[in-house]
């Protein structure tokens, strides 16, 4: 009787079906299947006609057709591929051995060290943070960088984006405050980027020494805008699980407008209708819900977030732009005109802010900010008359002290690749400029 009743569990255990979908049909990047039931946010695999299988993501549907995205570009696939749901995909351990580390949107390790593992489930998309259990922002990140440090203060836990468009310094900027930035962990996204940066911003913007805190998730701009999406949202997750760890976690993000334009393939690819400059509305609703997911948490850990935003043709109005100025804690501008006239870091700091500074810094630095500022205000109405020979001494006491204060003030925000600005000498040089 027992062998009978061991033998029947183990004929019940045999699955006598399988579910299986069939593909039917292809456009672009957005695949079709019928005959199975898929949820939205499912992975599946589809059979290629050399044996092979392509991971994709379940991305909408309509009556019984399932929308699909795959991950990889889709080659080999025909009409009636096999469609199976992939229940295996998702279940990430992370754990410290992730330091040091290069994985793509999948959390794939690329570097060729092997497998990665830890003892944590890690979700791949960012966890939501009631916003009453949120720590506050009370102590100043130090950069490195001498004139966000002294005029731009930044606090653990706040998000500020970094605005420019190509070719300004957005990336040498990133790697000064990756490299000089006091961190526990640094977990880098590197977004729709070109393909050649990633090895460069492991060897000159890290270093050995930078990589051995660091975990980079990469997705260049070859990729699918599928894995670019899970790429950004990975990144947003590892660097959270940290900051739960207790860590004081840095999250560069390079760029946030290579997400949003990722969105907008996807979105335009299921049909919906373009709005603002060809971006659909989902992804003005989107870049929020990522955004929010950095920042504190309700523990002992902080997670500080800077994202690069691309302003195509300069453009400080572009839509995306405009979208992350209001939902970030603060914006650094890059003007390409002081990078045309040598001035690096070009940032323009009138025209940037910090919405943390006054909740991090001492109420004498402000005050020697805003001298500074109103110091490099009074000079810019005036800088176009001095060669001229417009401009008469005497006349103004204030635009006078401006225009005698311009070189040490010009001094101080100019910054080399490699110097480094700790904050107490920055402050130190402030106070003796405007003294």
């Amino acid at each position: 009787m027992i062998a009978n009743a061991l033998r029947s569990l183990e004929l019940n255990d045999v699955p006598v079906a399988k579910l299986t979908g069939r593909l039917s049909g292809a456009t672009g990047l957005l695949l079709e299947s019928t005959g199975c039931q898929l949820e939205t946010g499912q992975h599946c695999r589809i059979e290629t006609a050399s044996g092979e299988w392509l991971d994709a993501q379940v991305v909408g549907f309509r009556q019984e057709v399932s929308y699909l995205m795959p991950f990889k570009k889709p080659v080999g696939l025909s009409t009636g591929a096999r469609v199976l749901p992939n229940p295996e995909a998702g279940q990430l351990l992370i754990g410290p051995s992730w330091l040091g580390r290069v994985v793509n949107g999948l959390g794939e390790p690329l570097d060729g060290r092997g497998k990665l593992g830890g003892e944590h489930v890690l979700d791949p998309h960012p966890p939501r943070v009631n916003p009453l259990k949120k720590k506050p922002v009370s102590e100043i990140l130090d950069v490195g960088v001498r004139s966000i440090n002294g005029l731009l203060t930044l606090g653990r836990g706040q998000r500020v984006g970094l605005f420019a468009g190509s070719g300004v310094g957005k990336s040498v900027l990133l790697g000064m405050i990756t490299r000089q930035t006091e961190a526990d962990v640094v977990v880098v996204g590197l977004i729709g980027e070109r393909g050649r940066e990633v090895r460069e911003f492991v060897d000159h913007a890290l270093g050995p020494e930078g990589l051995a805190k660091a975990i980079l998730v990469v997705a260049p701009a070859d990729e699918s805008p599928m894995m670019r999406l899970m790429a950004t949202e990975l990144c947003h997750a590892i660097a959270a699980h940290f900051r739960d760890q207790g860590r004081n976690v840095l999250l560069l993000v390079d760029s946030l407008t290579r997400y949003a334009m990722a969105r907008r393939e996807v979105a335009l690819a299921l049909g919906e209708p373009p709005a603002t400059r060809g971006y659909p509305p989902s992804v003005f609703g989107l870049l929020p819900q990522l955004v929010e997911s950095a920042g504190n948490g309700d523990g002992e850990g902080s997670m500080s977030a800077i994202y690069t935003v691309l302003a195509e043709g300069d453009d400080q109005q572009d839509p995306v732009v405009d979208t992350a100025r209001a939902i970030l804690d603060g914006h650094i501008v890059l003007s390409r005109d002081l990078a045309e006239r040598g001035h690096y870091p070009a940032i323009d700091i009138a025209a940037s802010i910090s919405r943390c500074m006054s909740q991090v810094a001492s109420p004498a630095q402000v005050a020697s900010a805003r001298t500074m500022k109103q110091m490099l205000a009074r000079h810019a109405q005036v800088r176009d008359l001095i060669p001229l020979g417009g401009y008469v001494p005497g006349a103004d006491p204030l635009t006078d002290r401006a225009v005698n204060l311009y070189p040490h003030i010009e001094a101080f925000l100019q910054q080399d690749v490699g110097e480094a600005a700790p904050l107490a000498d920055t402050l130190m040089r402030l106070n003796e400029v405007v003294a």
